[in-house]
């Protein structure tokens, strides 16, 4: 009985033994499709990953482009305005923006010999306003910047400018761009005020200058502007 059980087991791990071996081809054959298969993964995922570096270089470039682009247009926009003014508080109406009312609205309100030489006057391209709205401004364009430097200049003597029962003021033609740029300095230039002796003004385009004990700074970031004037405040 011994025997027969001995015979018996010695089958079973024969069999076993058999079936182990299998198990072991197929899985020996399995790890190594699978190892061909990581292979071909690692020579794609370099292959992406070479290609991703790339792109990325690309992607640079071409935004450094699209930036230098940007800054052209825009530089270049300005220019093409540099003659022009925005004039606000002359109210709406048909012959209110024409190019020879404007000049003479122009001549009164400073004062001028003769009339300026426009090339053109128009509202500015928003929607025309209801009735009781605030009208829109008048975008003229001087035939000569002498002239249009001029009444610039007047305007910020006057600030605020008062002809025929009329209150208007007068003002550079930016682009949205710059006109966003400028106005950021404002919180700056409100605490500027507030510091003896500081001296400071808005160049062309939108570049806020600073003169404070003999020291002259220029700014293009408003933060870095606003840290500046908070050493100045504090020391």
């Amino acid at each position: 009985m011994f025997r027969d059980a001995l015979s018996t087991i010695q089958l079973d791990l024969q069999a076993v033994k058999t079936q182990q071996a299998g198990d072991k081809v197929a899985t020996e054959a399995t790890i190594s499709t699978l190892k061909g298969t990581v292979g071909e993964m690692q020579h794609a995922i370099s292959g992406c990953t070479d290609d991703i570096v790339h792109m990325k270089t690309t992607i640079e470039s071409l935004t450094a482009t699209v930036t230098q682009l940007e800054n052209k247009r825009e530089d270049l926009e300005l220019r093409s305005w540099r003659n022009n003014v925005r004039i606000v508080g002359v109210p709406e109406g048909a012959d209110t923006c024409t190019t020879a009312a404007v000049a003479a609205l122009l001549k009164e309100a400073f004062g001028l010999e003769k009339e300026p030489v426009l090339d053109r006057s128009h509202w500015t391209l928003q929607t025309k306003p209801k009735p009781g709205e605030r009208p829109r401004a008048i975008v003229c364009r001087f035939h000569y910047h002498s002239d249009c430097v001029d009444i610039l200049r007047r305007a910020r003597e006057l600030q605020q400018i008062k002809t025929r029962d009329l209150t208007i003021s007068v003002f550079p033609d930016y682009t949205a761009k710059t006109d966003r740029a400028r106005a950021a300095f404002n919180e700056v230039r409100r605490q500027l005020r507030r510091i003896e002796l500081a001296r400071y003004g808005i160049l062309h385009p939108a570049r806020l200058h600073i003169t404070y004990n003999g020291v002259q700074k220029d700014f293009i970031s408003a933060e870095e502007a606003g840290d500046y004037v908070k050493l100045l405040i504090s020391g």
